[in-house]
């Protein structure tokens, strides 16, 4: 994100000199009509003007392919953590089922079932279903399948 904003300030600065040029030197100006005076400040005009558009393209592009990443990481389970087939489904568990879960209230499990369906597991903080302390409890004990079982 610093090098477009370094880019679009060195963009800025060169059209800014430029202009002022341009308004102390009729060598800069265009004939009326459409005609363009060839000389070589028209052309390097362009040219820079070109640059910079082509480096602020080349600087968007790299930082817009990870903008659909997921900078969070891949959630850690602990080493006493279940295996996945013995984790509950979020997504099918009663709210007695989910109250054997370790550090599970009624009234979180009662959220739980009532706020279904879930993509992922953490779509319970993501949805405000539960706060991240009691996600943080119950993450390595809950999985969120999405087929019917």
């Amino acid at each position: 994100m610093m090098m477009v904003m370094t880019v679009m300030a060195v963009a800025l600065h060169l059209i800014q000199t430029i202009k002022e040029v341009a308004a102390r030197c009729q060598i800069f100006r265009l004939p009326p009509g459409g005609v363009e005076a060839e000389n070589g400040a028209v052309r390097a005009r362009k040219q820079l003007t070109a640059l910079a558009v082509a480096a602020l393209g080349v600087c968007l592009a790299g930082t817009a392919q990870y903008q659909d990443r997921d900078t969070r990481g891949v959630p850690k389970t602990s080493s006493t953590a279940p295996p996945p087939d013995a984790r509950l489904d979020i997504n099918h568990a009663s709210v007695e089922e989910l109250l054997k879960v370790p550090g599970m209230t009624r009234s979180w499990a009662g959220r739980i079932v009532r706020f279904r369906p879930y993509r992922t597991k953490q779509d319970l903080v993501e949805n405000g279903v539960v706060t991240s302390q009691v996600y943080d409890r119950i993450k390595d004990y809950v999985i969120a399948h999405r087929d019917p079982q």
